[in-house]
């Protein structure tokens, strides 16, 4: 697959990403918007790895993202449920109360 394909489709998903975590007030679909910008960050580490004469470095690079993705989305999960369990809602907009 050509380099330009794969950063056109990187440049998509991050940009449906974007528009995700901006547009909509719901925890978790915010939650999955950075996981779409994440995994095009992912798509352009991959297509400009294969121009290292290495090519280890940016697959490494992936997977270090891979992980620190997971780890995000475990915590932040974590904190979300929390979050329902104190204000009974997971609507961005109607949590207004963190300072108590």
């Amino acid at each position: 697959m050509e380099t330009s394909t794969i950063l056109i489709v990187a440049a998509l998903l991050f940009s449906i990403g974007l528009a995700v975590v901006v547009v909509k007030r719901h925890a978790i679909v915010v939650l999955m918007g950075v996981e779409l910008m994440l995994n095009a960050a992912n798509l352009n580490l991959v297509a400009f790895s294969q121009y290292d004469p290495d090519r280890l470095q940016g697959q490494m690079m992936t997977l270090f993202v891979l992980v620190v993705a997971a780890a995000e989305a475990a915590v932040a999960l974590a904190i979300v449920l929390q979050v329902y369990r104190h204000f009974r809602t997971v609507q961005l907009d109607e949590i207004n109360e963190l300072n108590n």
